[in-house]
């Protein structure tokens, strides 16, 4: 489905005659340009049947912009995009103009209102939101090739990792791995936290050693092609011990249960229920501190989000990550995390690297 017909609903829904699309991440999904610079415009068509689309960009980007981009007429004005669109004329049958307001600062729409006088700024959030996270077919199968690149980055690693090697230097080869095998780049920075330094959710890579006896909760992922991976998974080097096998057994269970239950339609706070469930049941609920998932596409993380904080159906076809996890202050913590597209009928995963926990020997 063209996006000229998902901006067609959004300004009969706010009463707006056009639409300035702002957000690089939406312009590339809705007419394929990939640069750092550029302007979606949308308004009624001059023979007034359907809308018409412009698309503006500066200079750096004629020839690219001209080869990537679809449904639109592209302007190459320099770096003035927003006073070319007046200059031209583009507001003089405007009356009223839907933006992004979730990615527009007051700043800029108060600049842009000083510059449009008598047009009437309407700010509305997740113009587009939907319509994006209902993945196409060719973005699933460039969702899953990024994650595969992952999985041989996690792979790899397991025949690095040993007592001794200190999360930084992990960290090293995640990012040289991941670009080494074709990555466009890595989606966040990784992380790698040993024992006790698990029970940090967002962990950064220290100078620390790994040591014998401790879980690896190592958090990854890449852009290729545009878009993102996202894997964690937790390792052992050497016997974690009774507990960190319960905890580790406990994950598992959780994550398992969620992806059995993950289908299109079902509630956001009710996947994550299923999960929070198994961990609760274990005694561990207090420390299971963060949401279930969230999307994956040209963002490596965008809507829907799963969790027990906000509750709507979630759309066929969205790609979203399942990642429980339990964090005992200051002793380790366990996360695994998957990438499934959702189904009418259930979901299919996108990732196939093993869960049953990993002992590197010590």
């Amino acid at each position: 489905m063209s996006f000229l017909s998902t901006i067609a609903t959004s300004l009969k829904e706010h009463e707006a005659d056009a639409a300035l699309i702002s957000f690089l991440p939406d312009i590339r999904w809705a007419c394929g340009f990939t640069g750092s610079n550029g302007l979606l415009f949308v308004k009624q068509s001059t023979d007034g049947e359907g809308l018409e689309a412009h698309f503006i960009t500066d200079g750096r980007y004629t020839v690219q912009a001209r080869e990537e981009v679809a449904e639109a007429t592209v302007h190459v004005p320099g770096y003035q995009l927003f006073p070319y669109l007046v200059k031209e004329g583009f507001f003089a049958d405007v009356e009223s103009v839907l933006f992004q307001a979730d990615h527009v600062s007051v700043a800029q729409r108060d600049t842009w209102a000083g510059q449009t006088e008598g047009v009437a700024w309407i700010g509305a959030q997740e113009v587009l939101t939907r319509a994006v996270a209902q993945k196409t077919e060719q973005e699933i199968e460039r969702i899953r090739a990024a994650q595969l690149i992952t999985e041989e980055v996690f792979s790899f690693l397991l025949q690095r990792i040993k007592p001794g090697v200190t999360e930084r230097e992990v960290a090293a080869q995640i990012m040289y791995q991941h670009i080494n095998r074709g990555a466009d780049k890595l989606s966040f920075d990784p992380i790698v936290a040993a024992g006790p330094r698990g029970a940090l959710p967002h962990a950064r890579p220290t100078d620390r050693p790994i040591a014998p006896g401790e879980l690896v909760v190592i958090d990854m992922g890449c852009f290729l092609n545009g878009y993102a991976s996202d894997m964690t998974r937790t390792i052992a080097v050497g016997e974690p011990g009774e507990e960190a096998r319960k905890v580790y057994d406990t994950v598992c269970r959780a994550q398992e249960a969620a992806i059995d239950a993950a289908r299109a339609g079902i509630s956001s706070d009710t996947l994550d229920a299923v999960a929070r469930d198994v961990i609760e049941e274990a005694g561990y609920g207090d420390y299971f501190s963060h949401g279930l998932g969230h999307g994956v596409g040209l963002q490596v993380h965008e809507w829907p989000r799963l969790s027990y904080h906000v509750s709507y159906p979630l759309p066929a076809s969205a790609a979203v990550t399942i990642e429980p996890g339990i964090y005992l202050p200051d002793r380790f913590g366990v996360r695994i995390e998957d990438i499934v597209v959702l189904r009418n009928r259930g979901c299919v995963n996108l990732t196939t690297a093993p869960k049953n926990l990993i002992v590197i020997d010590a």
